[in-house]
């Protein structure tokens, strides 16, 4: 099985986790499914510091991104919120599994800059509105709720991905000195 299809299949699986489990008050079975999905692409990758720095990173932007939806009103979680500014932890989970996609199944997209920004304008509130669709998340001002998920998107898909090409052109010396098992300077 090819490692593309290996990382689409981890992700939808732990999507499926999160969105469920969010949806029946199990919060921590998609943060479960998708610490496995990670750890099967940390194995499997050729970089795993680098990947394991995006994932952290793509994970903090999405808890932040997602808490100031919640608490504006403009998206409300039944399960798994732990401090009113952040997001659930099953949503900061799936943003962990969305980063393994960036530099396998998604890699094709990092450089095309203006099909990123759509992708994210449409494909980000779509994946909101299928979890709605699920009970994992409601929208009190749908339309309101919608246009700042397809706003939000169209700007986060493109940094994430900008920060994927950065790690992977000029990885930080912390990351080097892992790679290499060699103290920093």
């Amino acid at each position: 099985m090819s490692r593309v299809l290996v990382n689409f299949v981890a992700y939808q699986v732990a999507w499926f986790a999160c969105v469920l489990g969010g949806a029946n008050a199990m919060p921590w079975l998609g943060v479960a499914v998708t610490a496995a999905a990670v750890a099967i692409h940390l194995a499997l990758t050729p970089g795993p510091w680098r990947d394991a720095l995006l994932i952290l990173t793509v994970a903090t932007i999405g808890a932040l991104w997602d808490g100031l939806l919640a608490g504006l009103g403009l998206l409300e979680y039944p399960s798994g919120m732990i401090l009113p500014w952040l997001a659930p932890v099953w949503i900061i989970a799936m943003w962990a599994g969305f980063a393994t996609l960036l530099p396998v199944a998604l890699r094709w997209l990092l450089e095309r800059r203006r099909l990123v920004a759509l992708f994210g304008a449409v494909g980000g509130p779509l994946a909101y509105y299928a979890g709605m669709r699920l009970g994992a998340v409601s929208f009190p001002a749908p339309v309101a709720a919608l246009a700042a998920l397809a706003g939000g998107w169209s700007i986060l898909m493109p940094l994430v991905c900008w920060i994927t090409l950065k790690l992977d052109a000029d990885p930080p010396d912390l990351l080097k000195a892992a790679a290499s098992s060699q103290p920093l300077s």
